[in-house]
């Protein structure tokens, strides 16, 4: 595999160093010890990890619009690695993927819709997939029942208009969040992907109204503007927090964020003192040699996790930009608090906090069991 010269990795802070695996598989037991209702609920979740194997997959260069501060294009993905569209290419990486045990692609772009036939053999081959769509062309129902659909939103209201509606030929146009709403009504695959944004916090409780009205849910994203000296600047993160707790709060069923992460998202921040960044974002291609240390400093990463090029060759760095002192994806930073159970164990109401959270990220995929009213009604087997 070939691999993309490293983005720009900015320095980060000192991390707290992670918990003693032993003494942490020690308090789980002790917490659990009196909670079977508990118990049952980790068992879940563990196994929902153990089923899903994730990579993910950039499956096209080409995209109808021009987003703001887009990290792809930004970054010079578009023109990284040859794209091509050869079946017999596609097929074969799918067949290794599945050889390798790869249960769940994420595939993005560009714009999957535009190259249905390449989603065909991920879809035949694994049973667990996730297509990242701008919302402008509808991904077809049949063929594609079961898989989830992520829908970018940036700012909401108008603002998402003036950062996302851009024809490859820097034309304006308008409706595109509106667009996505006439494809997606009353579609349970989708998941509206919303990145607020300072700028539009007025827009945000409208915005997720409109989703919910519609008949989808929203999780919450950090607009980033890659390609800007300060991709993460926010004047006033208590107002900007404050507001989309509320907006939570008061759609609990169409935001399926969960507040903690709400807050570790806008702010960076944990409980135990950890900061989102490079040594710890577990959404790394781990195989890497250049994340060799990352992977040594004890930090969870998912286990086998890859990004692959639109050369189905190509391993990159990461699953956004690579771009780590500006990055605030929020698959990113919702994996880290995922795998970080053992940060979670000084107390049952810290546990329960992490399984809450953990099952709220579960819910955002069509194909999870979380999805589904019956994702945390299976015997436990505590072993």
């Amino acid at each position: 595999m070939a691999l993309i010269p490293l983005q720009l990795r900015r320095p980060q802070p000192p991390q707290p160093p992670p918990p003693d695996r032993r003494e942490a598989k020690a308090r789980l037991r002790a917490l659990l010890a009196d909670r079977p209702d508990l118990a049952e609920r980790v068992m879940v979740i563990r196994d929902m990890n153990r089923r899903v194997k994730a990579c993910e997959v950039h499956l096209t260069t080409t995209c109808n619009i021009r987003c703001k501060g887009c990290w792809y294009f930004e970054g010079g993905f578009d023109t990284a690695v040859p794209e091509t569209s050869d079946p017999a290419v596609i097929n074969a990486f799918v067949d290794r993927l599945v050889a390798n045990g790869v249960t769940q692609a994420t595939l993005i772009g560009g714009e999957p819709t535009l190259v249905l036939k390449r989603v065909e053999p991920f879809v035949a081959k694994l049973p667990y997939i996730t297509v990242s769509s701008n919302g402008l062309r509808p991904m077809p129902k049949a063929g594609f029942e079961n898989i989830a659909v992520a829908i970018s939103l940036f700012g909401g209201g108008p603002l998402d208009d003036d950062l996302r509606a851009h024809r490859v030929n820097g034309s304006a146009f308008t409706g595109l969040f509106q667009k996505a709403l006439e494809h997606y009504k009353d579609d349970p695959r989708v998941t509206f992907v919303f990145a607020l944004s300072e700028d539009g916090l007025q827009y945000i409780e409208p915005t997720v109204q409109a989703i919910g009205d519609n008949g989808n849910q929203v999780t919450f994203n950090f607009y980033s503007e890659h390609g800007t000296d300060h991709p993460l600047h926010i004047e006033n993160e208590k107002r900007t927090l404050a507001e989309a707790l509320r907006v939570k709060d008061r759609y609990p069923e169409v935001v399926v964020s969960h507040p903690y992460f709400i807050e570790t998202l806008i702010t960076g921040r944990t409980h135990w003192g950890g900061r989102f960044g490079y040594d710890v974002c577990p959404s790394i291609s781990v195989d890497l040699p250049e994340h060799a240390d990352r992977v040594a400093n004890g930090h969870p990463v998912i286990d086998g996790f890859a990004v692959y090029g639109a050369d189905y060759q190509t391993v990159q760095f990461c699953c956004t930009s690579g771009d780590c002192g500006g990055c605030r994806d929020s698959q990113a930073v919702y994996t880290w608090l995922a795998v970080s159970l053992n940060q979670f164990l000084d107390s049952t109401e810290q546990l329960e906090t992490w399984v809450d959270l953990t099952e709220a990220y579960w819910r955002q995929w069509y194909w999870s069991q979380r999805h589904s009213p019956n994702f945390a009604r299976r015997s436990p087997s505590i072993a």
